[in-house]
């Protein structure tokens, strides 16, 4: 029989699940700002049509400041995305929308086509790399931290 020194570990589960619940949390926020800041970034304040493929153009600036993040602590998660959804599924996705225009007192519509311009879609590729560095750094502190 071996006598020597021994090591008890004591887990203290509570703790550790509030601390990552905590920085999880902090994750996401930190996730829905950057993913909001990468999309807003993209859409440039131009005169014209964007291309096909290319993040759309804004001529006033009113869709780009559209764009807002919400974080949900009891599902724990985040939704990022612009306040006016039809119009950025249009513009993310493409599709067909029926437009109406009134003119001298008459009203006009007419079908419109457009095609896809992402602008979502690239700015949470990037969040999504930016995420999984922040948080293999960001666990590795937390499960130290508990330890102590």
């Amino acid at each position: 029989m071996v006598t020597g020194p021994r090591l008890r570990i004591r887990w203290q589960t509570q703790r550790l699940r509030r601390r990552t619940d905590r920085w999880g949390l902090a994750l996401l926020k930190q996730a829905g700002a950057f993913v909001r800041t990468a999309a807003m970034q993209s859409i440039r304040k131009r005169k014209g049509i964007s291309e096909p493929g290319e993040p759309p153009h804004s001529h006033v600036g009113r869709f780009k400041r559209s764009i807002f993040f919400a974080l949900d602590r009891v599902a724990k998660s985040v939704a990022i995305g612009p306040l006016a959804a039809r119009v950025g599924d249009l513009l993310e996705l493409g599709g067909r929308a029926t437009i109406r225009a009134v003119r001298r007192g008459r009203t006009r519509r007419r079908r419109a086509r457009y095609r896809a311009r992402p602008y979502m879609r690239p700015a949470l590729a990037k969040g999504i790399e930016d995420l999984r560095a922040k948080a293999t750094t960001r666990a590795s502190q937390s499960l130290i931290n508990s330890l102590r």
